[in-house]
This record gives structure tokens, C-alpha cells and sequence, in this order.
């Protein structure tokens, strides 16, 4: 997702024709996660026109399709697999990592599949897991399992932080819904490549955000000035000020580390001339 609600108009323009709506979030951030692929594989047609609205640095980092991750566990899904490659293709380098997102239910036990799939996946793409089984972050055994093949892949392994969004209980509306359905993830902050990945979760209360991403800010400098290459994402349960909170965890991270590029300046917020039509959905594709 690169628009919501509650940014047109104020991040975004509104209204603003489908073949616009990245590349304006582009003027905001860098890199943006494809979380909707894990969902439907969009057309090549589709991912065309993503690589038109951006340039060749931005980041895409794609959801790997839950018919390969879920429902066939890694396991005999070549075909969905070859579609979604396929698919993607006309993104070139703009495909920074694809993401492997595996259910709660895949153990420690599960891991030999995971490195047979990561064997057989082409060289052409970095792949990024994020897994959810508990043991993973509380047996020592299970984390060098899984850290081993990982680096033996030139994988990263991707942390989901959400300690700062459980630390005390919801506020809001939002909040309430998250609170049911994030994972209570421990933190991690070690990273096995050269370029890590890391998925925030904040509160909808900026002050509150921003105190729980401070631990962050030392890590991605420390890592910047260890010369990897991390791209992090923040989130809060509403997404509201998604955008800006990024270019403000930007700016810390660049105050300590003065060699950072800076993001590049948004677009404008002006009024589109081109009305979208009234029953278009806002979603990637």
C-alpha cells in the first residue's frame, strides 16, 4: 500500500490517478513494503507501471505469495513460485529483497525445508525471512539453526519490533485492533548481511513512537557506519503519519550519521486535473 485515507490531501494529492499514486509516495520515502503480494500476484502489466513511477534506487520489498509461504509451507509450489518471479521482473534492481514471511506454526523442526527452498530460489534476488515461532527468539539452539542457514543463503533474517507497542495497553480504536492481531515479537537486532531489514511498529501517539524507536537509531547508525545498506519501516496501528514519522526516523539516524543521503523532497500536495474513478479501490493493484 502506498496511499491511505487518511494521507490525501495532506501527504498525497487528492485526487490523484492510480498511475500517480507511487510516484508521489516515492517523494516521500525510498522503500516501500509489497504486502499485498502476499495476497495476489499482480499482473507484469501492474509492475510495469511501478517501475515507471520510480526510480532505480527505490526499494520494493516483496511479500513472497502465502500460497508458497502458507499454504504449500515452502513445499511443491514451483508454479506460483515461477508466476510471482515472473511478475516482478520488470522491477530490475528496484527489487531490493523479496520477503519471506512465514507462519507462527513454522518451528525450528521446519528449518531443513527452509533451506532446500532457499537453495533452489535463483541467485537474481536477495531474500529477507521473518519468522514467528517463539523458540526461534528463546532457544539459543533454534536461533543458530536458523542464523546458519540463513548465512549460508545470504539471507537476512527481518525483526518485526512491536515491544514498543505492547509496552502498555491500547488507546484507541486502531490500537484495540492491533493489540488482537500483531505478534508479540521479542526484540532482535543482529544483522547476518550486508543489508538488514527492520519493521517497526509504533503507537499512535507520536511521542510514544519516537521514544521506542531510539534503540533503532543506534543500531541503523552503527550498522550505516559498519557500511551495510538497511532499510527500516515504520508503522503505527492507523499508518496516518506513516510517511512523516519514516523522514523523521531518517533525520535522527542522519544526524548521527552525517553521510547519509538525504530522502528526497515531496511533491507538492496540489489537486490532480485528472479525476480517478469513484469506484476504484486504493490498493497496489
Amino acid at each position: 500500500m502506498w496511499t491511505l485515507k487518511a494521507w490525501q490531501g495532506r501527504i498525497l494529492p487528492h485526487p490523484l490517478p492510480t498511475n500517480e499514486r507511487l510516484r508521489h509516495y516515492a517523494g516521500w520515502c525510498d522503500a516501500v513494503e509489497g504486502n499485498t503480494t502476499f495476497y495476489a500476484t499482480p499482473t507484469r502489466e501492474t509492475v510495469a507501471t511501478w517501475a515507471d513511477q520510480t526510480g532505480p534506487g527505490f526499494r520494493f520489498v516483496l511479500k513472497l505469495p502465502r500460497t508458497v509461504t502458507h499454504d504449500h509451507r515452502l513445499t511443491d509450489a514451483d508454479e506460483p513460485l515461477r508466476a510471482f518471479l515472473h511478475a516482478i521482473e520488470p522491477l530490475g534492481p528496484r527489487a531490493h529483497a523479496l520477503w519471506i514471511q512465514l507462519p507462527g506454526s513454522f518451528a525450528p523442526a521446519d528449518v531443513p525445508t527452509l533451506a532446500r527452498f532457499l537453495r533452489r530460489l535463483p541467485t537474481t534476488h536477495r531474500y529477507a525471512v521473518e519468522v514467528r515461532h517463539p523458540a526461534f527468539f528463546d532457544d539459543p539452539r533454534a536461533v543458530r539453526l536458523l542464523e546458519g542457514v540463513l548465512t549460508d543463503a545470504d539471507a537476512e533474517w527481518i525483526p518485526f519490533d512491536t515491544t514498543a507497542f505492547f509496552r502498555s495497553p491500547p488507546t484507541s480504536d486502531a490500537e484495540r485492533n492491533a493489540w488482537t492481531k500483531k505478534p508479540r515479537m521479542p526484540l532482535r537486532t543482529h544483522a547476518l548481511t550486508e543489508r538488514p531489514i527492520v519493521r517497526y511498529l509504533g503507537r499512535d501517539d507520536t511521542v510514544r513512537t519516537v521514544e521506542g524507536w531510539q534503540h533503532w537509531i543506534d543500531v541503523v547508525a552503527g550498522w550505516l557506519r559498519e557500511g551495510r545498506s538497511p532499510t527500516v519501516f515504520v508503522h503505527t496501528p492507523d499508518n496516518a503519519d506513516a510517511p512523516v514519522l519514516a523522514r523523521r526516523f531518517h533525520d535522527e539516524v542522519r544526524a548521527r550519521v552525517p553521510g547519509l543521503a538525504p530522502l528526497p523532497e515531496p511533491i507538492p500536495v496540489e489537486p490532480s486535473p485528472v479525476e480517478p474513478s469513484p469506484v476504484e479501490p486504493l490498493t497496489l493493484f
